[in-house]
């Protein structure tokens, strides 16, 4: 087996959320932020939330011309 292949492992990784959230898990990183986690998103609070990410598609669209090469 090859020796140190491996990336380095946190026991005490610390993951913070954009709600306020914040917990302690195992990880390659020391430390995540995360927009959802389980405290804030729909499905383990039964609420709605939208998450803001206005302007990717836009974004997207702009970059590579999509309404011009349709025309053409």
């Amino acid at each position: 087996m090859q020796k140190d292949i491996h990336p380095k492992y946190y026991d005490n990784c610390k993951v913070s959320c954009s709600c306020g959230a914040n917990f302690v898990t195992g990880s390659i990183l020391p430390e995540i932020h995360v927009d959802i986690c389980s405290a804030c998103h729909p499905f383990f609070t039964g609420q709605q939330k939208f998450v803001d990410a206005a302007g990717r598609v836009e974004k997207f669209t702009k970059k590579y011309n999509w309404a011009a090469r349709k025309k053409a």
